[in-house]
């Protein structure tokens, strides 16, 4: 098989993967509202995240995080307005019923139990505790709400539910320590965090050096295709002689099938969702990564190695490779390799984006969208593919199929791989900002498609379509962010913001210039033959 033909098939496969993943998303809700719990005098509280800082014999030990009460005080915000409260294991463990001793403003522990979570609070207020740590049953957390006909609302005691394996770890620390202390607070997120910073940065950076290689091969190819034609004016040269068999061109069918099929792997990440699963995405991932970060670097470092990249050698299976490819992969399988064995270490993240980066360029170097129809159905398709993944699959699975996805629930593994993600530096909460490859590939395609008109077409930076199109991305991004902010870190599909910028503003300055059937139907303005003015000159001599 052709090596070419080869890093096409698993690029492409790549492609089908990687749309399938969701939008800017963050490492967790801290400010939660449900709707099917209304709020009523006393029991108006959001749901948000709280820490539980544990100190055993004045010593700072491990650190738990719950969930904030719909009833009673709220919960302090900084760390340094938090004080140290003496821990107290209830007794009966449930308080269902009072406590039998009297509590000098400790915070109280109690197990689930069978009765109300505000009865468990106006029993521990009634016998001194300061605040409430209510365990759960399950591993999951809960959120506590107040029944509708509940009266006894006048609770002043803060009421925080933690999750079972957190319950077992305070047991025991109280079981076999004199003294265990903890403190409560529930820190705000910044406004801004400089992780989306940089990775806007990132996403734009990508599409503009992904933009300007795939113009410059085009430019390339067809100045090689014109050379030809003029040394055979009587030859017309195949695909194969002009250098573009490695570019994939896509067409309306294949724009719809594609989200089709992305939506049906979406389905089965879901249902599949599993540590073994990641495990397989991860290799996926790894080989396209490869591929990509192969490509890359030949491209790269065959401006100073020309003969290298031009030198070739036979290799079974894989066919004619250049000695600069055999060069350089050893270390990009080295490179995947060692990502995929310690990704999971705190900066694992730069591996996994530099596989990814170079990925994502190598597709929309390989993969091109011929005109701005193809441009808008598929466009068009995935803003309706994201949507309906993010906000309708909630009604149909009771949570969101694209953020779900995207977090590895149900995996214990952090996340799936196929996203660009940075580190929450400067965020008390920690996690990541996280972008799904789709957000940035799909606008790319079009972004991309738009220098290689402008340069086919003479046009001016000023007089072009791409600077545009890449501000209206880049605005589009930056909406997101906003929105993501606005909605208190509630997942959101980017694709909802960037496609209306990108696509409405190609189609608006096309329509304004007179340009817009050019761009629709052709994607290349006319230019005649270069046989036929080689005939016209001779014909004028």
């Amino acid at each position: 098989m052709d090596f070419k033909k080869l890093c096409s098939i698993i690029t492409i496969t790549g492609v089908i993967l990687l749309v399938c993943h969701p939008s800017s998303v963050t490492a967790g809700d801290i400010v939660h509202d449900d709707n099917l719990a209304p709020k009523k005098p006393g029991c108006e509280n959001d749901f948000v995240l709280v820490k539980v800082q544990t100190w055993v014999g004045g010593e700072e030990d491990a650190e738990f995080v719950g969930v904030g009460a719909r009833f009673g005080t709220t919960i302090v915000s900084k760390e340094k307005n938090a004080n140290q409260i003496r821990l107290t294991l209830s007794d009966p463990r449930d308080c269902c019923s009072a406590p039998k001793h009297k509590l000098d403003r400790d915070v109280i522990m109690v197990h689930r139990g069978h009765c109300k979570f505000t009865t468990k609070a106006n029993n521990a207020e009634a016998a001194g505790a300061s605040a409430v740590l209510i365990i759960n049953n399950q591993k999951e957390l809960y959120k506590m709400v107040c029944e509708p006909d509940e009266t006894d609302l006048d609770i002043h005691i803060p009421a925080i539910i933690l999750p079972q394996d957190a319950g077992a770890s305070l047991e025991k620390m109280l079981l076999t320590n004199t003294s265990v202390s903890v403190q409560l607070y529930s820190p705000k997120r910044p406004l801004v965090d400089v992780a989306e910073v940089f990775l806007w940065l990132m996403a734009v950076g990508t599409i503009l050096c992904a933009s300007y290689w795939s113009a410059w091969t085009a430019r390339e190819a067809a100045a090689e295709q014109d050379k030809l034609l003029k040394d055979a004016v009587d030859e017309v040269p195949n695909d194969k002689a002009v250098g573009v068999s490695s570019v994939l061109d896509i067409n309306t069918a294949s724009a719809v099938l594609f989200v089709v099929i992305a939506s049906c792997f979406l389905v089965i990440l879901y249902e599949l969702m599993s540590y073994w699963f990641i495990e397989l995405l991860v290799v996926l991932f790894c080989i396209g990564g490869v591929e990509g970060l192969q490509t890359c670097l030949v491209a790269l470092l065959s401006r100073w190695f020309k003969h290298a990249g031009e030198s070739y050698i036979k290799v079974p299976f894989f066919g004619a490779l250049s000695y600069l490819t055999l060069a350089v992969s050893p270390f990009c399988i080295a490179f995947a390799a060692g990502w995929a064995m310690h990704r999971n270490l705190s900066f694992a993240w730069i591996g996994q984006d530099t596989l990814g980066i170079a990925l994502i360029i190598t597709v929309l170097q390989i993969v091109h969208v011929p005109n701005l129809k193809v441009g808008t159905v598929l466009l068009s398709c995935a803003f309706l593919y994201d949507i309906f993944w993010v906000f309708v699959s909630k009604k149909l699975f009771h949570e969101s199929v694209m953020i779900v996805v995207a977090r590895g629930d149900r995996s214990g593994e952090d996340g799936i791989p196929m996203l660009l993600k940075i580190p929450r530096l400067f965020d008390p909460w920690g996690g990541y900002s996280i972008i799904g490859f789709g957000d940035i590939l799909l606008p790319g395609l079009l972004i991309a498609f738009s220098l290689r008109y402008d340069w086919s077409a003479n046009k001016s930076l000023c007089a072009g379509y791409f600077p545009w199109a890449m501000l209206a991305y880049g605005l589009g991004l930056l909406v997101t962010y906003v929105a993501l902010n606005l909605m208190d870190g509630h997942g959101q599909p980017a694709l909802l913001y960037i496609v209306p910028f990108t696509l409405g503003t190609f189609l608006t300055l096309g329509k304004k210039r007179g340009d817009l059937r050019v761009l629709w139907t052709q994607g290349e303005p006319k230019r005649p033959c270069p046989h036929v003015l080689l005939q016209r000159s001779q014909e004028m001599d």
